[in-house]
């Protein structure tokens, strides 16, 4: 992975914010909060399945446990709305592939794989975070990772990680109009080849 050239901005959010975000100890999620720590006081949730963002800050909330199932997503979002007092928003930029190969050869059980870490994790977690931000009242923010990949299928080793990001830009958008009469704003960011780490795992 390459250094990280960090921008001449900082992410706009208020003070006090609440920051849930998933896959924190990757490239783009170390990025995000090392950004979120120049802005604003704000509460952030860094979230790496068995590693952890380096920093020392106190408003940085290490959070390791593992999440597979529906349980697991649900409990990751209550146990950080708990501790910091809720959610104001989510970032998930966790994902990932698990078959190096051609998508011919591919096992069911990584074909498994990628379609609950890419597309049915982000929508657990989504959906309990939208849970808990209308409850609160104060509306909140959601914001789900995305590949360029979705558009032309991928290549034939991503081709099962593109069909799962695509399902996620259609979550992007029914998500979006569930919450936008609660002031809940939900966005996509579809990403290309990034040099974080990512694509070099299974290049």
């Amino acid at each position: 992975m390459t250094s990280f050239e960090r921008p001449d901005w900082v992410p706009a959010i208020q003070p006090g914010a609440r920051v849930l975000i998933t896959g924190a100890s990757g490239g783009l999620g170390r990025a995000l909060v090392d950004m979120l720590l120049d802005g604003p006081d704000c509460i952030i949730g860094a979230h790496g399945a068995g590693n952890q963002h380096p920093s020392k800050d106190k408003r940085v909330m290490h959070l390791t446990q593992k999440f597979e199932t529906e349980a697991d997503c649900v409990r990751l979002v209550d146990d950080f709305a708990e501790q910091a007092g809720d959610i104001d928003a989510l970032v998930v930029l966790s994902g990932g592939i698990h078959f190096s190969g051609h998508w011919k050869d591919m096992p069911a059980d990584d074909w498994e794989k990628d379609m609950a870490v890419n597309l049915n994790q982000p929508f657990y977690l989504a959906r309990a975070a939208m849970t808990h931000m209308k409850k609160q009242g104060n509306g909140g923010r959601i914001l789900l990772a995305g590949t360029e990949s979705a558009l032309h299928g991928g290549s034939a080793q991503s081709f099962p990680y593109a069909i799962a990001k695509r399902g996620t830009e259609c979550m992007v958008q029914g998500l979006a109009r569930e919450g936008a009469p609660d002031g809940i704003l939900v966005n996509g960011v579809r990403f290309g080849f990034i040099k974080s780490g990512f694509h070099q795992r299974w290049h």
